[in-house]
């Protein structure tokens, strides 16, 4: 398996349309033009509304600072280090409100007619239930445990993206690392996705 660690630090902050922010992007699948999928790390600096993405399905998860407000025609929900992702739908573009201060969030974003994605929590000690196309953003150092004994450090601030294949195992490091399981599903072989979506 070949494996690609994308470092934050390596990933040029892009200033939003709007100056509410910036982004850095870490993975655009296949081109940055024509993406399927897409993995970026925002730094949100003042309250503003989230740009439109039609057609697109969203995971959003707050790295550091308090959290966001997010108002969803009239429904606000909170998104803080402690809730899992929220999963909504692109074209929603709901207002966002700091909590305390500015924010960084992990972005997934995935075409809804070119496959099924999915963004989870992962926590040292446990592993990933199997599925395609596995990979894992670590904001803090963690060791990720294969089987037969091989092993993989991966340093803060890294994406670990396997093209198509996928990776799993045991996480190890410090109680509390930050870090989360990425997944995506091609069309072709997608299952049904399930209800829920914001």
């Amino acid at each position: 398996m070949t494996l690609r660690l994308i470092s934050l630090a390596d990933c040029a902050a892009q200033p939003w349309r709007n100056s509410g922010g910036r982004a850095r992007e870490l993975l655009a699948w296949p081109s940055a033009d024509n993406w399927v999928l897409r993995i970026s790390l925002a730094d949100v600096e003042r309250d503003g509304p989230f740009s439109a993405f039609p057609g697109v399905e969203r995971w959003f998860a707050v790295v550091e600072g308090a959290g966001v407000r997010l108002n969803f025609s009239g429904r606000q929900l909170e998104v803080t280090p402690a809730t899992p992702p929220l999963r909504f739908a692109g074209e929603a573009a709901p207002g966002c409100t700091l909590i305390d201060g500015p924010t960084r969030d992990l972005n997934f974003m995935v075409q809804r007619d070119r496959g099924r994605g999915w963004m989870r929590r992962a926590r040292p000690g446990s592993a990933p239930a199997q599925g395609p196309v596995m990979g894992l953003y670590a904001a803090d150092a963690l060791e990720c445990r294969f089987g037969e004994g091989a092993s993989l450090d991966v340093p803060a601030g890294t994406l670990v993206w396997p093209g198509e294949a996928q990776i799993g195992g045991t996480l190890r490091g410090t109680p509390g690392a930050r870090a989360w399981w990425i997944g995506f599903e091609p069309e072709a072989t997608a299952r049904p996705r399930p209800s829920g979506s914001y």
